[in-house]
């Protein structure tokens, strides 16, 4: 019940802000489009936590959320694949947008220079190969093509007008993807109480702001997924 609360608030906040931007400028704003952006948190929230619990784990004995995040990706992949995305549309293709790789350069060396920063900052236990395998695979698989992916795609929908800046065009949607990302970390719902840590939203918001950027960029998820992978486990490496 605690993580259903958790997402119906985040959900809320996506809503109330995507509102208030849409007003904005009301001629580039969907309200349908950020209607189904929230409805896409919501399912993508369910399936994560297999139905908060209802659906049973396959593998009992581990720590990690195989199951949750193995159906949260069929169905952003299922998702994908409605003529209304489409993967090549939400950046689920290796195809690189021409140029766009040697301009991509100096993000992904800062990209892992922050990680790598963190890692020294705050070095990680030794890990188990199973926590390895996991965070060699499932985050950057899963996470990125929902929140730089469909996300992205359905809010870049919702608000059509753009600005250019540092060679891509930003739209409220980017910003709004990089927010979602980071309440979903940094934001939850326990014992009555809502908590929320400024200090994990800043660090999330780094990585998301620059995966956005790439995907913007490349038109591809290619490097946003790699390099999410890498910062999961640079710290065991260092």
């Amino acid at each position: 019940m605690n993580g259903l609360i958790a997402s119906i608030a985040s959900v809320a906040i996506l809503l109330i802000a995507g509102t208030a931007f849409g007003l904005i400028r009301r001629d580039a704003f969907s309200a349908r489009w950020l209607a189904l952006a929230a409805a896409l948190v919501l399912l993508n929230d369910l399936l994560l936590t297999r139905a908060y619990g209802l659906i049973p784990a396959f593998w009992s004995e581990s720590d990690w959320n195989w199951e949750g995040k193995l159906l949260a990706l069929v169905a952003t992949l299922v998702i994908a694949a409605h003529p209304a995305f489409g993967w090549r549309r939400v950046g689920l293709t290796l195809r690189q947008s021409p140029g766009s790789l040697k301009a991509a350069i100096p993000i992904v060396i800062l990209y892992c220079a922050f990680f790598a920063a963190l890692a020294v900052a705050f070095p990680g236990d030794p890990p188990s190969t199973e926590a390895i395998a996991f965070q060699l695979t499932m985050p950057g698989f899963e996470e990125e093509p929902f929140y730089r992916g469909i996300l992205l795609f359905a809010l870049a929908q919702a608000f059509t007008s753009q600005v250019r800046f540092l060679g891509v065009d930003w739209n409220w949607g980017a910003i709004l993807s990089c927010v979602m990302f980071g309440l979903t970390h940094a934001f939850g719902y326990s014992d009555g109480t809502f908590t929320f840590d400024p200090v994990i939203m800043a660090l999330t918001a780094v990585p998301s702001l620059l995966g956005v950027w790439l995907v913007l960029r490349t038109r591809s998820l290619l490097l946003p997924v790699f390099l999410h992978n890498f910062g999961n486990v640079i710290s065991w490496l260092l």
